[in-house]
């Protein structure tokens, strides 16, 4: 995705780059006469957005991109093609940041409104327990049952014969049939992104949504990251235990399970049919092939291959655990191998 979806973020109208430099105390490259509509990553950036390079590693991306101005070093803004205006500053990232709030507003519940807003779309059958609200432009398929006390944001779409427990709290995500989320589970809030701004740190506005597909289970106290600029995805037919974080723009495949207290950062991948023992920890960006099982408190630091079982911290293969650990108890029976009283 390239803005943030509408029906969950509003947009201001554009603003000019030259503003855009004054606010952020950026220094323009060049004169121009570009109205910003939109703050995205340097991949998807438009000829009407603005975009940010922290890391040089980017520069082919950098010299290909279609966004209109960047965020750029003094020392990376040579990397920039002509028809992208570079805005340099020493936080490219943080600059970034805060044009970006200043463009998008994730789109909150009205405190006015009833309840039941009136643009609200629900189809035959649907229940709605006591204290429910259901938010601007909000779509609830079929047979769905929405338990007490339960928020469904503006703009959320739920598919039909799902159930979703009390108390828990939807934004920013589209869910598909046969859903069920249990009590207390929090979908769509903002992601744990934060960078160096000029005052300290400050928190990165998070322009994606989470997409659930047909037939997941999500347990109590779970919580799912809306994504920062992709989405946050879990396939068809996983099973998630309770209090489970999934991070931004994780990608989960079908048919997975994860058990209690798992914890997936940002960006990790997990293939299709995944298993994983409570407490697993995957870092951010590890890629978790199909089929990979994954014992109970394992520290997932690297990629793990397809059908591969891992464990411990940091995890490693099956096999090569047990080694080390049969060695590393031999040595400790030795004779003077044991620590002295």
């Amino acid at each position: 995705m390239s803005a943030p979806d509408s029906r969950f973020f509003e947009t201001s109208a554009p603003v000019a780059v030259e503003t855009l430099a004054e606010e952020t105390g950026a220094r323009l490259g060049r004169a121009s006469g570009l109205a910003v509509a939109g703050a995205a990553v340097l991949a998807r950036a438009g000829a009407s957005e603005v975009a940010f390079l922290s890391d040089r590693k980017l520069g082919e991306l950098a010299r290909a991109t279609n966004a209109g101005a960047c965020f750029v070093s003094e020392r990376d803004a040579a990397l920039l093609p002509e028809s992208c205006v570079a805005l340099v500053t020493p936080l490219p990232e943080a600059a970034w940041a805060m044009s970006a709030q200043r463009l998008h507003r994730v789109r909150r519940l009205d405190p006015a409104a009833p309840p039941l807003h009136p643009s609200a779309i629900l189809e035959e059958g649907v229940v709605l327990g006591r204290g429910v609200i259901v938010g601007a432009g909000a779509q609830i398929g079929a047979g769905t049952e929405i338990g007490p006390y339960a928020v469904i944001g503006p703009g959320v779409a739920i598919g039909r014969r799902c159930q979703i427990g009390a108390g828990a709290t939807i934004s920013c995500a589209l869910i598909g049939d046969g859903v069920r989320i249990d009590p207390a589970v929090v979908i769509g809030e903002a992601g744990f992104g934060i960078t160096v701004g000029p005052r300290g740190l400050m928190d990165k506005p998070q322009l994606g949504r989470v997409i659930i597909q047909d037939g997941v289970s999500i347990g109590p106290h779970t919580c799912i990251d809306r994504g920062a600029y992709e989405d946050t995805v879990i396939g068809e037919n996983s099973k998630i235990d309770n209090l489970v974080q999934i991070a931004h723009n994780v990608v989960i495949g079908r048919n997975c399970v994860i058990a209690g207290h798992c914890g997936l950062s940002g960006s990790a991948v997990v293939g299709d049919g995944v298993q994983m023992g409570g407490r697993v920890g995957l870092a951010d960006h590890v890629t978790i092939g199909s089929g990979a099982r994954l014992a109970a408190a394992s520290g997932v630091m690297r990629d793990v291959p397809a059908g591969e079982s891992w464990c411990g911290v940091p995890a490693r293969p099956v096999k090569q655990f047990f080694r080390e650990v049969a060695w590393l108890t031999r040595a400790a029976s030795r004779k003077g191998g044991g620590a002295e009283a």
